[in-house]
C-alpha cells in the first residue's frame, strides 16, 4: 500500500537533513510501528508521508497503491485516503466539528453528502467514543481536553474512512479509560475493514498491548536501524535505546 525509497528531507529553509536514505514498505492490512528516542526523525515522517508543507524532500520518493504522490500536495493525499492522527490536534475557531467533516466526507468522496448517512455516522462515533453530542457544534478542539482531542480525531477517522492511518503519539495525553476506548474503535474500524493498513508512532509500547503490530522498527538518526516483532517492543521497554545498542543486533529478530 505504501512505499518509501531512499527518502532525504529536511525542514524548509534549515540546512540539516532528519530522515537520510530513509526506506519502508507497508502492505495492505499491515501494523508498522516506528519507535526511537526524541529527536530522530518519526514525527517528520508522519508529516512526509502526509505532504507537510513546512518539509522539503531533498531526494527519493514516495509511492501509495504504486502511484508516486512524492508532489501531491496534502489534500490530494487525503483525498487518496490517507489520514493522520496529529500528537496535537489543531484548534479551529469558528469551525464547528459537524460543518469541517460535513466538507471533508464531501471532498474526500467526490460526491454530495447523504445528510442522512453523515448524521447517522456521526452519533455512532461520538456514542462508541463516549463524546458528548454537543462537540458537534463546538469549535473544532477548541476548549477540548487532550482525550477530547484524540478522540475526536478517531471520529473524523471513522467517518472519512480512510484506507492508511497514521497515529502520531496517539497515547500521549490519554488515560487508561480513554487510551482503552479510543483503540477498541480503532480496532473496530481495522476489523470491519481488512485491507486498511497502519502507521503508529510512539515512544512506548503501551499502545501496543491494545493495537497489536506486525513489524516495530526502530527509527535512529534519520534512518531504520532494527525491525522485529512485537518483542522487540517489549525489549526497548526493558532495556532502553541505550541497552538495546549495548545488547547488540544478535539479540534480537532481524
Amino acid at each position: 500500500m505504501l512505499e518509501v525509497k531512499n527518502l532525504s528531507c529536511k525542514v524548509k529553509n534549515i540546512d540539516k537533513t532528519i530522515l537520510s536514505d530513509f526506506n519502508l514498505k507497508i502492505n495492505d492490512g499491515e501494523v508498522h510501528v516506528i519507535m526511537g528516542p526524541n529527536g530522530t526523525g518519526k514525527s517528520t515522517l508522519s508529516k512526509m508521508i502526509m505532504g507537510h508543507y513546512q518539509y522539503e524532500i531533498i531526494d527519493g520518493q514516495i509511492f501509495f497503491n504504486d502511484q508516486n504522490i512524492t508532489s501531491f500536495n496534502t489534500s490530494d493525499r487525503a483525498k487518496k485516503g490517507i489520514f493522520l492522527a496529529m500528537q496535537d490536534p489543531t484548534v479551529i475557531e469558528g469551525v464547528s466539528n459537524s460543518e469541517f467533516l460535513k466538507e471533508a466526507v464531501g471532498e474526500v468522496r467526490g460526491e454530495k453528502v447523504n445528510l442522512y448517512r453523515f448524521i447517522t455516522e456521526m452519533n455512532n462515533g461520538i456514542e462508541n467514543l463516549h463524546l458528548s453530542s454537543d462537540m458537534l457544534h463546538r469549535s473544532i478542539n477548541s476548549g477540548f481536553s487532550g482525550g477530547e482531542k484524540k478522540k475526536n480525531e478517531v471520529l473524523q477517522l471513522r467517518v472519512l474512512k480512510p484506507k492508511f492511518i497514521i497515529l502520531d503519539e496517539l497515547d500521549s495525553g490519554l488515560d487508561v479509560d480513554s487510551l482503552n476506548i479510543v483503540c477498541s474503535n480503532i480496532n473496530q474500524y481495522l476489523e470491519e475493514n481488512k485491507n486498511v493498513s497502519v502507521l503508529i508512532i510512539t515512544h512506548y509500547p503501551r499502545i501496543l498491548e491494545y493495537i497489536h503490530p506486525d513489524y516495530v522498527h526502530i527509527l535512529n538518526k534519520g534512518r531504520i536501524v532494527q525491525t522485529g516483532d512485537y518483542s522487540l517492543a517489549k525489549k526497548i521497554e526493558k532495556y532502553g535505546y541505550q541497552g538495546i545498542n549495548e545488547l547488540g543486533k544478535n539479540d534480537f529478530h532481524e
